[in-house]
Formats: C-alpha cells, sequence, structure tokens
C-alpha cells in the first residue's frame, strides 16, 4: 500500500499496531515508540466468543494503517494464531515482531518461522531495532 493510499499522518514515521491481549497487559511500553514518532494503536484482541473482523472478511481498520505490528496476542488461541497468520498473508513486506513463551517457539515453530520473534518483553534497544525497519519499510514504499 502506497503512503498516497493511507491516511494522511503528521510524520514520515508510521502508526504500530500493538496486539496485546489481556495476559501481556502492562508489559509493553508504547511510549518509546510514541517518543521516537511513531504513533501506536492497541488493539486487545477478540473477544474469546467473537471472531475478528480481519478474519470475518471485514477487514482491520488498524491494521490497515499500520506500518508495523508488534504481536503480543496468545498463541495458545488458534484464533490469535490465524490472525498472526493472516497478517503475514496480507502484508508479507511489514515488519512484524511477535512475543512468545519459550514453550510457544517449540509448538508454534513453522507459524513463528517467518516472524522475528523475542521471549520477553520488548526492550528499547529492539523497539529501536524495529523503529527502525518500520522507517526503511516506509521509504521503501514511497
Amino acid at each position: 500500500m502506497k503512503r498516497s493510499d493511507r491516511e494522511p499522518e503528521t510524520d514520515l514515521r508510521g502508526v504500530v499496531l500493538l496486539d496485546t491481549g489481556s495476559a501481556y497487559d502492562d508489559v509493553f511500553d508504547a511510549s518509546f515508540l510514541e517518543r521516537n514518532g511513531h504513533p501506536v494503536v492497541a488493539c486487545h484482541g477478540p473477544a474469546p466468543t467473537v471472531t475478528c473482523p480481519l478474519l470475518g472478511g471485514e477487514g482491520c481498520e488498524m491494521f490497515g494503517r499500520a506500518h508495523g505490528v508488534v504481536f503480543q496476542l496468545d498463541l495458545d488461541s488458534l484464533q490469535h494464531r490465524t490472525i498472526l497468520e493472516r497478517y503475514r498473508d496480507l502484508r508479507p513486506d511489514m515488519p512484524i515482531r511477535v512475543v512468545a513463551r519459550p514453550d510457544q517457539l517449540i509448538r508454534f515453530g513453522e507459524l513463528l518461522a517467518g516472524f522475528e520473534v523475542l521471549v520477553n518483553a520488548p526492550t528499547a534497544a529492539d523497539l529501536d531495532g524495529f523503529a527502525a525497519e518500520v522507517e526503511a519499510a516506509d521509504l521503501m514504499a514511497e
């Protein structure tokens, strides 16, 4: 998606979608990205009895605006794994970081093979590298 196809932004740096479920509340500090010019929008994932709009064919406005994703939804949920797969299918060149537990690396290794995976909450260094990757992807898309 070219920049002209997106909503106007006040900065060249792109929106980062933070997918974080209740199991990860307060683990991620989005302020680092925001201080570096990357607006952050948060999605806490669908309720257990609700289908994610992205999987229901309705699309997702937050994902559509995103230039990068930090994915912290629980991979033990089939729906959450399917969301991650859908992200990859829809935007294979978008920078995505996945936060997973060590046991999930083994169980979901095939799914996670295409992503950079963090086994702890993202550090400032992790986020700095991620922000640089988002900016580089934005420059390539212009």
